[in-house]
């Protein structure tokens, strides 16, 4: 692939990112993403085979920021239980600044074309391994380790939920607050 086919790509991606955060999968058309990355609908199709392709695109873009974002984090934390925190607070934080992300993840848990996702563990079993970590260092609370995994992305989900309907809405003292620090 050449430069600007590359470039173009990652334009259709950033625009359908957009799209999708404004209208939703449903309202979001191949001919709406050309006509707003200003090319025609058949370059887009040159670009991506169908409207799910690129759809698809945007969500694994959107996905891998976000897991390299809350990765980094994690990895550069000191402790077993300062990781967990990190991955709680970057979770917040990452998506909190990007309200286009979150509502493109918030959106694909409904489109048909990211429904294929149905491997439930791949989403808890990395924080459940975080959070056996700071148990047996003795910095997290006990319990099982997937009920908190689970309960964990449920509460950032909630979150970030509300930080959409409520721009006011602080994560930072949510990320506090489930972290067991409140301010």
């Amino acid at each position: 692939m050449t430069f600007t086919e590359e470039a173009r790509r990652r334009q259709l991606v950033d625009v359908t990112i957009g799209m999708l955060a404004e209208h939703g999968y449903g309202r979001c058309s191949l001919a709406r993403i050309a006509e707003a990355a200003g090319v025609t609908k058949g370059a887009v199709l040159y670009h991506f085979r169908s409207k799910d392709a690129v759809v698809r695109a945007a969500y694994e873009h959107v996905l891998g920021e976000l897991v390299t974002a809350v990765g980094t984090a994690v990895d550069a934390a000191p402790t077993p239980g300062a990781a967990v925190d990190a991955y709680v607070t970057t979770m917040l934080s990452h998506l909190g600044a990007r309200r286009d992300h979150a509502r493109v993840l918030a959106d694909s848990l409904d489109a048909a074309v990211v429904r294929d996702r149905d491997d439930r563990p791949a989403r808890w079993r990395p924080v459940a391994a975080l959070i056996e970590a700071a148990q047996a260092a003795g910095q997290y609370r006990a319990g099982d380790p997937r009920v908190l995994a689970v309960a964990l992305g449920g509460a950032i989900d909630g979150l970030v939920a509300e930080k959409l309907a409520d721009p006011s809405f602080d994560l930072d003292e949510a990320a506090a607050t489930l972290n067991g620090r409140a301010r």
